[in-house]
């Protein structure tokens, strides 16, 4: 769940991107995994879903490398580009649950960005190269 106030809009990296509707100072919790807001399926729910299902999981969630599970955020947090240098991640020294925080000052009107790599099993597919 997106604990910040983003807007959608056309991106320069990608389609369409999240973007910063306030000044986020550098420390401040972006995202984090909200129970009964957001899901979570389990390999084996996964496989149950539909073929048309199983596309928009793949394009949408996230694999989560820790646990093995597919993460569907129920916001726009989804629309959050790639980036080999973003300006959100997880905090060096943090423990699960994590929570994506703001790796700097981001600007109102910035694009919200983060490393698919350091979180998603299936970035490489996703962005159809290596980092």
């Amino acid at each position: 769940m997106l604990l910040i106030e983003t807007r959608v809009a056309p991106s320069a990296i990608h389609g369409l991107g999240l973007f910063a509707v306030k000044k986020i100072p550098r420390g401040t919790p972006v995202w984090k995994f909200q129970p009964d807001f957001d899901r979570e399926f389990s390999s084996a729910q996964f496989a149950a879903q539909p073929p048309s299902a199983q596309t928009h999981l793949r394009w949408f969630a996230f694999f989560d490398r820790l646990n093995g599970s597919w993460i569907l955020s129920g916001d726009h947090a989804c629309f959050m580009n790639h980036s080999a240098v973003p300006n959100t991640g997880a905090a060096a020294n943090a423990q699960a649950p994590v929570v994506t925080v703001a790796l700097r000052d981001i600007a109102a009107g910035e694009e919200i960005t983060c490393d698919y790599f350091t979180f998603d099993a299936e970035a490489t597919s996703k962005l159809g190269c290596k980092n």
